[in-house]
């Protein structure tokens, strides 16, 4: 007994057929998408206007740092001894020659004090007085030796206070010129840091810009393909 079978097929309405047809051959002939590329906002003009102060900036702290190692050497040279006799007292010669005048004085004053006692002891010209002469010379050259010996040191003492005060005040002045210079490096870097980083917002706006062009762009190039994907 034989078998018959029988294949059924369904189709579409004859309009709805066509008009999926159609969408088929309207797919067929669009053409492929072209995808817009990325953007990359580059450096901006204050960017770059940074990076030139930068480049400017640097080693500006050296005429500070020099200045202040002048400053430190003539300190030190303020301390040599050949450099203390500037500071010695222009007036020592004449506080000198006042002393030994005076002790001279009081020498001759001894002197004829010693000479009445002994004309009045009828001793003039003896040996005792002549001893006495003898001390009295040694006692008035120990005295001018003592008091000049003390009125030089004195003086140098002076002199070299006077240059180590005036070594201290130098080495303060070379220590604020240094400092100074920090300050100007560390300044103009933080100048520097804060006009790049007004650049970089002003990069970041434009980086959004461009990011939403190419989506527009994107979406708009895709709209065919969704407007297909949508009728059909």
């Amino acid at each position: 007994m034989a078998t018959t079978s029988t294949e059924q097929i369904i189709r579409e309405a004859p309009e709805v057929e066509a008009l999926r047809m159609g969408l088929v051959e309207t797919a067929r002939a669009l053409p492929m998408p072209t995808l817009p590329a990325y953007q990359i906002a580059g450096m901006t003009p204050t960017q770059q206007a940074a990076v030139t102060r930068g480049q400017q900036g640097i080693g500006a702290y050296v005429p500070y740092s020099t200045a202040a190692g002048q400053g430190y050497n003539m300190a030190q040279g303020m301390l040599a001894p050949e450099a203390i006799n500037q500071y010695m007292s222009p007036y020592q010669q004449q506080v000198i020659d006042a002393a030994m005048m005076n002790i001279q004085r009081q020498g001759d004053m001894a002197r004829q004090n010693m000479q009445a006692q002994a004309v009045r002891a009828g001793a003039f010209g003896g040996s005792r007085e002549g001893v006495q002469r003898g001390v009295l010379g040694r006692a008035l050259a120990e005295t001018q030796q003592s008091t000049l010996a003390s009125l030089l040191n004195q003086n140098f003492n002076q002199a070299s206070q006077r240059a180590l005060q005036s070594a201290i005040a130098t080495g303060q002045i070379a220590q604020g010129i240094g400092s100074l210079g920090e300050q100007v490096q560390r300044l103009g870097q933080q100048d520097v840091s804060f006009l790049y980083g007004l650049g970089q917002q002003e990069q970041g706006q434009r980086q959004r810009e461009l990011d939403a062009l190419r989506a527009s762009n994107l979406q708009q190039s895709m709209l065919p393909y969704q407007h297909l994907s949508f009728v059909s």
